[in-house]
């Protein structure tokens, strides 16, 4: 624990008490790259932090917390498409809003996702049937050690599921600072997830599947200011087609969905629902009533208590299920972003 430093309580969707040696906050390149410099002279780790909505401190930082608050929204357009070009520190649903507000559809399915814009493209956030990879034209990069500003396109971002260059590649010593997003303006509806599909596509408006969204998530999902969380802890898992067959056999109502390239994807949500976890409770953390695939701060808990529930809840699903849940939520220890499968037990 460290003796003094500045509380990240108010950063984090947690709500966990940890603290940091130092937080900046950052509304220009130039104030990133100095703050960099500062703290890479002074020989402190450096955390760049958006909204803190998908991060579980696990113990004190012991260095500075960079807040990337660079703002703007921008557009163009052409005869086809409308193209925003957005600073890394908008709040993600305002862009939402902005967007439709300005008469420009295509991002409705991902109302009311927390965070900032620039953690979009770095997680490959998605809801509802659609990713960032769909909408997205480019990723502007600052090299924070030499200040250079880099384009990156959307085809070169390498998304995946929850996954992108920027985990990997771009992971130390580079800061996202805006995001490029392209909506075509023969707008197509898309309604193939969960309760849209009792839209009709023929009538529907951009504005009704934004309703229905936040309408959703409202309900489904926990306020973190009444109970910390981080939105969805795990990741829906991908198995093998055979795999999914054998599963279908002994559980035929198992929610699935067919990738690509061939692997299916299944509901973590419905496979932590099915060992009857809903409520379970370790110290101040618990799984939450309505949503199973959320771990919830319900009394002052210690990150302790989260990393027992999740183990619990991974142990739980892999002996009923054989499947192993991976956390969507970045771990962050003393000195930075941890594999989580430090804490796996």
């Amino acid at each position: 624990m460290l003796n003094q430093g500045t509380s990240l309580k108010n950063l984090n969707t947690f709500a966990l008490s940890m603290y940091a040696t130092k937080v900046l906050y950052a509304d220009s390149i130039s104030t990133l790259t100095n703050a960099w410099h500062e703290a890479k002279k002074a020989h402190q780790p450096v955390l760049l932090l958006g909204a803190g909505s998908n991060v579980l401190f696990v113990e004190d930082f012991s260095g500075t917390v960079l807040l990337n608050r660079i703002k703007g929204i921008s557009h163009t357009d052409d005869s086809t498409t409308w193209y925003l070009h957005v600073g890394a520190g908008e709040n993600w649903h305002q862009l939402v809003c902005y967007s439709l507000q300005n008469n420009m559809a295509g991002l409705e399915n991902l109302a009311l996702i927390p965070g900032c814009v620039g953690a979009a493209p770095i997680q490959n956030i998605g809801a509802y049937g659609v990713e960032l990879e769909n909408v997205c034209e480019y990723v502007d990069v600052l090299d924070l050690n030499t200040g250079i500003n880099q384009r990156i396109t959307a085809k070169d971002c390498r998304f995946g599921y929850r996954d992108s260059i920027f985990k990997h590649r771009y992971r130390e010593g580079f800061a996202v600072v805006a995001v490029g997003i392209k909506l075509a303006k023969v707008w197509r509806p898309i309604l193939n997830y969960g309760e849209l599909n009792r839209l009709d596509p023929l009538t529907v408006t951009a504005k009704e599947i934004f309703n229905l969204v936040c309408t959703l998530r409202r309900n489904n999902l926990p306020d973190p200011t009444v109970n910390g969380n981080a939105g969805s802890f795990f990741k829906n898992p991908l198995v093998s087609k055979k795999r999914a067959i054998q599963l279908l056999k002994h559980y035929p109502n198992m929610p699935y969905y067919q990738q690509s390239d061939n692997s299916v994807k299944l509901a973590a949500g419905w496979l932590i629902d099915q060992c009857s976890l809903k409520g379970h409770r370790i110290g101040g953390a618990a799984v939450h009533q309505q949503q199973a695939l959320v771990l919830i701060n319900i009394d002052c808990a210690v990150a302790q208590d989260i990393l027992a529930l999740a183990n619990y809840v991974r142990k739980q699903v892999a002996s009923k299920f054989a499947v192993w849940l991976e956390p969507e939520v970045r771990y962050i220890a003393a000195n930075g972003e941890i594999n989580p499968k430090e804490y796996f037990s």
